[in-house]
């Protein structure tokens, strides 16, 4: 299997997206290379990685990324844009039986940015496990601590301004330093990183979900 992540970042719009191209010839789940299945590629999407334990982040998926996906086993994906959900990648998530969750998050730029706290935190409770109400589809009702939603994917369009507001306050939730929370968001944000996300991390008001036993790597006792 290989992993081709050569997608390039030449997009400064932070529109969503509301169509992917048409899909590439697939054979088992894999994109093949020049059809004689000699080459499998798994394309993860733009800006993809992996949080905790069944938990992941990554910018908009297109369909040439479903394949890798479906590796997966996603149970859950977490959508942090106002724009419809293409139809192409929804009937993917519809055939594996995937939960979309979609928290419409505007996002402007500095020096208007506004964060909805509110919509943050929902959207934290639906990655810990907590009882939700926002849903798209698929409803159903999840206990504390259930890990029924895992894996879960985190996305906006490019996976660096809502994604990790949304990441820095699961790592407050964490423990984690503000430092290592703000290397982690530079990482992914690069030169597209804003003093006001992480402003909005730092502020953010974690003690309405102190008490969340949480069944992540990072949170056990060593």
């Amino acid at each position: 299997m290989k992993l081709d992540k050569s997608r390039p970042d030449d997009d400064d719009d932070d529109t969503c997206l509301s169509a992917g191209p048409p899909p590439p010839p697939f054979a088992g789940g894999a994109v093949v290379n020049g059809g004689d299945c000699d080459e499998v590629y798994y394309v993860p999407p733009f800006n993809f990685a992996m949080v905790d334990n069944g938990i992941f982040r990554s910018g908009f998926p297109d369909t040439s990324n479903l394949p890798f996906l479906q590796t997966l086993g996603l149970r859950s994906v977490i959508y942090l844009c106002p724009e419809p959900y293409p139809e192409s990648i929804s009937e993917f998530l519809e055939a594996n039986g995937i939960h979309l969750f979609q928290f419409g998050i505007e996002m402007c730029k500095e020096p208007f940015v506004n964060i909805p706290a509110d919509l943050i935190r929902e959207a934290l409770k639906v990655t810990l496990g907590i009882c939700y109400s926002k849903i798209l589809h698929l409803c159903s009702l999840i206990c504390p601590t259930d890990t029924r939603n895992h894996p879960v994917l985190i996305h906006c369009k490019r996976g660096k301004h809502r994604t990790g507001c949304l990441v820095g306050c699961l790592r407050k939730l964490q423990k984690w330093c503000l430092s290592s929370i703000f290397d982690e968001y530079q990482r992914f944000a690069g030169v597209k990183a804003r003093i006001s996300d992480q402003r909005f991390v730092e502020l953010f008001d974690v003690s309405s979900l102190k008490n969340t036993p949480m069944q992540f790597s990072c949170s056990k006792k060593r």
